[in-house]
Formats: structure tokens, C-alpha cells, sequence
């Protein structure tokens, strides 16, 4: 598999966009101190490896009605991530990120696991017009790559992933903004320190 791109080639594509989204990401994740840090973590991916090892580690905690957001510049490891979540959660086929089609809907086993990508989006109603919220509901996991682009038409997010390019690969910022958000980074935390 191809490696990163460089920072320096990604530096030019669409800061404001990013800027939004670290706007709206730090919004819900108010002051880190005390037990509002258990429900923020941050994690350098050195590589590609790295980024399907988180999406593996975050697949463990998933489950039916969970919304998660996916933030970050052009070729920030989004949908490498959402490829190693979908195949440790037993998905063997090709996952791309869908642009063109806005959502590409995985069955797995009795999971309906819908990967939206609104890249595309040039009006937040674009979203509205399309149909997708009978998608978001308790028998699904609906993970949104762009979820900015929906302006703020989209239901909460249950957990967000904003990625950065670094010159030493990518950073990720998780942040739990509900009730099942926190529980599923609680379990997250109790798989890594046992």
C-alpha cells in the first residue's frame, strides 16, 4: 500500500473547511481538566498501520446507534480509518470512501453500518434533499466523513475523530460528546489498560 502523503503536499487543501471543523470539534469538547479529559484523547499514527490498528481498537467498542463523525483535511486518514473499524468488524470487500454516492452501506452479520461522505456538499440542505435521516436510528452505526459539510442538520455525533497531518504521520483528537459516547471510550479505555 502507498504510504502518506506529505504534509507539505495536503497543506494547501481546504484549511477554512478544516477550521470549521476544529471550530465545531472543540465546541462540544469544552475544559480538559478532571473527568472531562477521560472523554478527550489524543493519539499520534506514525503510518497507515497505525490508523487500521485505531479503527481495529475502535470497531471492539462500536455498536447499533452510535453516530460518528470524522473530521480532517483531504487525505487526513479518514477513510483508513473507517477501513480498519469495517474490517475488524468482519467486512472483507473493498471499503472507498463514497464520494460520488454519499453513503455505501455495509451488512454486516445483523449491523447496518452506513459510511457517508459529504465532500460533495456545496449546501448544507443538500442533505435534507438527499433523505438520509431514517438512516440515523437505534438498529445502525452511521459514520460521516465531512460531517461539516451537513452544516448542523446532522443528529449529534456520539463520538468525533478529527485527524491532522503532521510531518511525522497523523494526529487524532477523540472526543465523546453523549452519554453512549463516554461509555464506549470508558470501555475503549478499559480494553487498552486491563
Amino acid at each position: 500500500m502507498p504510504g502518506w502523503p506529505t504534509a507539505s503536499a495536503l497543506n494547501a487543501v481546504n484549511h477554512q473547511t478544516q477550521d470549521y471543523a476544529s471550530e465545531r470539534f472543540m465546541k462540544h469538547s469544552g475544559n480538559h481538566t478532571g473527568s472531562a479529559a477521560k472523554h478527550h484523547f489524543t493519539r499520534n499514527l506514525a503510518d497507515e498501520t497505525a490508523t487500521l490498528a485505531l479503527g481495529a481498537e475502535i470497531a471492539a467498542i462500536l455498536h447499533s446507534g452510535l453516530v460518528i463523525f470524522l473530521s480532517g483535511d483531504l487525505g487526513a486518514g479518514k477513510t483508513t480509518l473507517t477501513r480498519g473499524i469495517l474490517r475488524s468488524l468482519g467486512f472483507q470487500g473493498k471499503v472507498t470512501s463514497p464520494t460520488y454516492n454519499l453513503v455505501e452501506l455495509y451488512k454486516i452479520s445483523r449491523l447496518y453500518f452506513y459510511h457517508f461522505d459529504f465532500y460533495r456538499f456545496n449546501d448544507p440542505i443538500e442533505w435534507e434533499d438527499a433523505g438520509f435521516r431514517e438512516y440515523f436510528n437505534a438498529d445502525s452505526i452511521c459514520l460521516v466523513e465531512w460531517p461539516e459539510k451537513a452544516g448542523g442538520l446532522l443528529p449529534g455525533a456520539d463520538l468525533q475523530f478529527l485527524l491532522h497531518v503532521t510531518e511525522t504521520g497523523r494526529n487524532v483528537e477523540i472526543q465523546a460528546d453523549t452519554e453512549a459516547g463516554r461509555r464506549c471510550l470508558k470501555h475503549w479505555r478499559s480494553l487498552m489498560n486491563p
